[in-house]
């Protein structure tokens, strides 16, 4: 009986890696300094500007997907690249669709209740996350996963709860003398931010939500001039 069960837990977890997140993982790091906003400033456009996420519920199976609101951001241009920026998400603004939640017995508002709780993102002690842009390079080949179009690498200070950590990831950026705009798609481990909520590694059978989330990001910013 003992056997049958590791191989039972053993099948599951190849199964649930395979079923996992298929966007390119970001790379991590310690926080860098943060580069130096050079040129014209860009403000973003926050009713045009979005960050969508996606979680999945025991290694795998049942995803749940949702939005996040950008409450500030700025990027600086400098001859048609971008040299910086620093953008502000509104946690309290989690939402979650609820076309993701389609059990009978479930509902969508508790998973968002629950995710702005102490749990995972603590909303009412840190109602913001912040991206601080430390460097941006050229991308000439795009790994799998990552955003249709991606022609940069992006590298940025993430701060969540009280830890900040920096990212890469590539992205598509297009500059033009009135706007830029910002389309990526990544993947962050959070129990790196802290946030370990049902990812025990006692048992495989009790990993109840995957570490991995995607992220999409859709800025637009347009020139203050």
């Amino acid at each position: 009986m003992r056997k049958i069960t590791a191989v039972f837990l053993m099948g599951l977890v190849v199964f649930a890696a395979a079923c996992g997140s298929n966007t390119k993982q970001a790379e991590t790091s310690e926080a860098q300094q943060v580069a130096e906003k050079q040129g014209d400033a860009y403000g973003v456009d926050l009713t045009a500007s979005e960050v969508d996420w996606k979680a999945f519920h025991k290694g795998g199976f049942a995803p749940r997907w949702g939005s996040l609101s950008v409450k500030s951001g700025e990027v600086a241009v400098a001859d048609g690249a971008v040299t910086g920026g620093d953008f502000v998400i509104d946690m309290a603004s989690l939402r979650v669709d609820s076309a993701s939640v389609t059990e009978a017995d479930k509902k969508y508002t508790d998973l968002e209740n629950h995710l702005k709780n102490e749990d995972f993102f603590n909303v009412t002690t840190f109602p913001t996350a912040e991206f601080k842009i430390t460097q941006v390079s050229d991308l000439n080949n795009a790994a799998a996963g990552a955003v249709e179009g991606a022609n940069k690498l992006v590298s940025g200070n993430l701060t969540l709860l009280d830890s900040t950590l920096n990212i890469s990831f590539p992205a598509k950026i297009d500059v033009t003398e009135n706007q830029v705009l910002v389309k990526a798609q990544f993947t962050v481990n959070r129990a790196d931010w802290g946030i370990k909520f049902g990812t025990s590694e006692a048992d495989p059978a009790e990993w109840g939500i995957s570490k991995d989330i995607e992220i999409g990001v859709d800025l637009t910013a347009t020139n203050a001039k």
